[in-house]
């Protein structure tokens, strides 16, 4: 399975499609100090953003199958790298509709992903998962992603 079985495209009037994918993003058990709304909140008031304004640097794109249903979406960023200052493409979102998984949406997102850093001359593709989102792990392990650095957190309370 791979990208070329779904039309993959800069997002446009496609806002109520990714909007709804959002819970998507805490489908799974959250550390004990994430509240599950805030975080849906947060990330839906992110991705409005994005989608809005469009910011430089920030690109949505829009994956379709051979029957022009949508089916899932990726959020890129342009990004630097802290220790060495090279271009890095950052995955910040990627979700796949529901009733579309298992069907190489995510795999052909990530490929995609890929593609477009190398087109744009990035050092490293990097993303952010939560522990416990095994789903997506093993979707980016699968595809030779690797931990570099892990971000901790305690709560002050």
């Amino acid at each position: 399975m791979s990208e070329n079985r779904f039309l993959i495209r800069l997002a446009e009037d496609d806002d109520d499609f990714i909007l709804g994918l959002v819970p998507r993003f805490v489908d799974f058990s959250l550390p004990s100090w994430r509240k599950r709304h805030e975080c849906i909140e947060g990330i839906r008031k992110d991705l409005s953003r994005h989608l809005d304004e469009q910011p430089i640097n920030s690109y949505v794109f829009v994956a379709e199958n051979g029957d022009r249903e949508r089916v899932g979406f990726i959020h890129l960023q342009k990004t630097q790298d802290f220790f060495n200052g090279r271009p890095n493409c950052h995955i910040s979102d990627l979700a796949v509709a529901p009733r579309h998984e298992h069907q190489g949406v995510g795999k052909a997102l990530i490929e995609h992903a890929e593609n477009w850093a190398r087109e744009h001359q990035c050092h490293l593709v990097t993303l952010a998962v939560f522990p416990g989102n095994e789903r997506a792990r093993a979707i980016y392990e699968a595809a030779g992603y690797h931990i570099d650095l892990v971000r901790m957190a305690k709560p002050t309370h």
